[in-house]
Order: structure tokens, then C-alpha cells, then sequence
């Protein structure tokens, strides 16, 4: 069965999706937007990662596929 958090969890990977698609969508010359996308899937990443990590030492487990 699925917690709330694993299921924000797989919430932020399909964030993080859509942010790939986003940043495909534009065009090289477009920096500013470029740049703005790419921080927005670092940030992600890392968030998805610590939100993982927790997860993961306390009493719930979360696989990230």
C-alpha cells in the first residue's frame, strides 16, 4: 500500500518528467527560460533525493525505480 509520502514521492518524479519535456520544448537561444528550467530540475533532483533519503532512515522504504 502506498503512503502519502511515497506518493508524493512518484508526484515529484512525474514533476521531474514534465520539467525534461519542458526544458526539450525550447530552444537553445531562449537562455533565460533554458536556464530558469534547469535549475527548476536541480532543485527537484534534490529534493526528490533528500525526501528519498529520509524516507529511506526512518520507518517507511521508498524504491526509487
Amino acid at each position: 500500500m502506498a503512503t502519502k509520502t511515497s506518493r508524493f514521492l512518484e508526484y515529484m518524479k512525474i514533476h521531474l518528467i514534465s520539467l525534461n519535456q519542458d526544458l526539450d520544448k525550447h530552444r537553445p537561444e531562449d537562455t533565460l527560460l533554458v536556464e530558469y528550467i534547469e535549475g527548476q530540475i536541480e532543485a527537484t533532483k534534490h529534493l526528490l533525493s533528500v525526501a528519498t533519503d529520509i524516507m529511506n532512515n526512518s520507518n517507511e522504504r521508498y524504491i526509487n525505480e
